[in-house]
C-alpha cells in the first residue's frame, strides 16, 4: 500500500505542477479536508477547487525531497515556490501529512514555513 499511496501523491502533484486542478482533484475524495496548520481548514473537494483557482493562478513549483508512508498515512517533505498577490516569488519549506482512503487523498495537514529571500 505504501508504494501505491506514494504513486497517488506523485500523480496528484504532477497535475498541480501542470496547472491541472481537475487532474489533481481526481485523486481526492469528495469530502477532502485540507488544513493549513495555524491558518484555516477547507472542507470538501468543491471548496478546495475554489481555493486552488484563487491561489494557484500560476502553478507552484515544488520539489519533494522525501516521502514517508505507513498504512494510510503519507508525509511529503520539500520546498515550494509560488508568487504572492504582488507577483513576488515566495519560497517555503513544507511538510504535508496526508491520510488516504480507498486510494484517494482524504485529509491534508500542511505545515508551511516561509524561507528567507536569497
Amino acid at each position: 500500500m505504501s508504494a501505491r499511496n506514494k504513486a497517488v501523491l506523485e500523480q496528484a502533484n504532477a497535475a498541480i505542477t501542470r496547472g491541472d486542478i481537475e487532474g489533481f482533484l481526481v485523486h481526492c475524495t469528495d469530502d477532502l479536508q485540507w488544513t493549513a496548520v495555524g491558518d484555516s481548514t477547507i472542507h470538501g473537494k468543491a471548496a478546495v477547487r475554489t481555493w486552488m483557482q484563487a491561489n494557484y493562478v500560476e502553478p507552484p513549483v515544488f520539489g519533494v525531497s522525501q516521502l514517508v508512508a505507513e498504512d494510510d498515512m503519507l508525509v511529503a517533505l520539500g520546498e515550494i515556490e509560488s508568487r504572492d498577490a504582488d507577483g513576488r516569488v515566495v519560497r517555503n519549506a513544507y511538510s504535508d501529512v496526508w491520510r488516504l482512503r480507498d486510494g484517494k487523498l482524504a485529509e491534508l495537514r500542511a505545515f508551511v514555513v516561509e524561507l528567507p529571500a536569497t
